[in-house]
């Protein structure tokens, strides 16, 4: 079996470098920790990086890095009930916490892997993440022990780990909510079509579509970012034109914009058009009518997330990915129609 010394020969550097490499020191250039890294695979050098990180007291602060909270949107608290699950449950570890806010819009401000090194963090939490961000596949590709929210993590990486809920399964579960109840003229509010959450989303439609033999061409679909304000706009533009029974938005600020742009065009909701959302926030319990959507449970997120990360850390891993439970929230905005013979398609049995 290889040691240390075998792989810090053939990589022509000290011992200490390739300790340091491996436990992401700020001293040691990039270039050279990923020669390093390459040759101890080459060498199937695999040193106890959770035993080092939990000898040095450098490597006691975990990493909450999250794009959520400058969103600028005073209704979404998304990101602060999953920073607030987080807090508590390292409040109650051994360790302590290190949060980075940046803004969705300026991701390119700084290496998080650089982040983590200068602060000796050993394991970050990532929310709010592009997955076509150049500094996610960086850490991603570390040895920092990290948990990424809202994305499946699929990587052989045991230093990885990953937190949602199941995203497809839930847009097919509210697809399916308006299409028992006889919508076909079904606009899709999406958001942010590079992002995970999004993708698997986009996904469950289709899949609940494919179920009463439609297709996603069928329907129309809307880009709005996750903004409020965009939705709006766009749900306006297009009501000036075209008159659909049903908004599905894949997210209650998108929701909310359409609301605004229904009532504004004098019309109903759900008497005229049913919307539904996705997230569940505190206003959608008192919007007018109180919103339809999908729950997730973000402070449950983000305990579960700081969980995960010190098993990882610890060595104790067992899920590197964890589905939490989310729930049809069944109000007020969805109207049940009438069944019409001209346009109604046959539903094929759901198993």
């Amino acid at each position: 079996m290889s040691t240390i010394r075998d792989v810090a020969k053939k990589a022509g550097v000290s011992v200490s470098v390739v300790s340091k490499s491996f436990n992401n020191y700020a001293d040691v250039k990039e270039e050279t920790r990923q020669r390093v890294l390459a040759i101890a695979q080459e060498l199937n050098y695999s040193p106890n990086i959770n035993a080092k990180n939990l000898s040095s007291k450098k490597q006691m602060t975990l990493g909450l890095i999250s794009s959520g909270v400058l969103n600028n949107n005073e209704n979404d608290s998304n990101a602060f009930n999953i920073f607030k699950g987080v807090y508590q449950e390292v409040s109650n570890s051994r360790f302590e916490l290190s949060i980075y806010l940046i803004d969705s819009q300026q991701q390119k401000r700084q290496s998080y892997v650089r982040y983590c090194r200068e602060r000796h963090i050993g394991g970050a939490i990532l929310q709010g993440i592009r997955t076509d961000d150049q500094y996610y596949k960086e850490l991603i590709d570390s040895s920092m022990p990290c948990v990424v929210l809202d994305i499946k993590a699929e990587t052989e990486n045991g230093l990885i780990g990953s937190v949602s809920i199941n995203n497809a399964e839930a847009s097919k579960e509210i697809a399916i909510h308006l299409l028992e109840r006889n919508h076909r003229e079904i606009v899709v509010m999406s958001g942010t079509r590079e992002t995970y959450v999004n993708t698997e989303r986009m996904t469950g439609v289709r899949e609940a579509l494919d179920l009463y033999n439609m297709n996603l061409s069928d329907i129309d679909v809307l880009e709005a970012s996750f903004s409020e304000e965009k939705a709006f706009e766009l749900a306006r533009t297009y009501l000036q034109k075209e008159k659909p029974t049903a908004f599905l938005c894949f997210s209650d600020l998108m929701a909310f914009g359409v609301m605004k742009a229904v009532k504004e065009a004098g019309l109903r909701i759900p008497e005229d058009i049913s919307i539904t959302g996705f997230d569940d926030l505190v206003l959608s319990r008192y919007t007018q009518p109180l919103l339809t959507t999908i729950r997730q449970d973000f402070a449950e997120i983000g305990k579960i997330s700081a969980r995960l990360l010190q098993d990882i850390i610890e060595g104790k891993l067992e899920k590197q990915h964890i589905w939490v439970p989310h729930q049809l929230m069944d109000r007020e905005s969805v109207k049940l129609l009438p069944i019409d013979p001209l346009v109604e398609h046959e539903k094929r049995e759901i198993t």
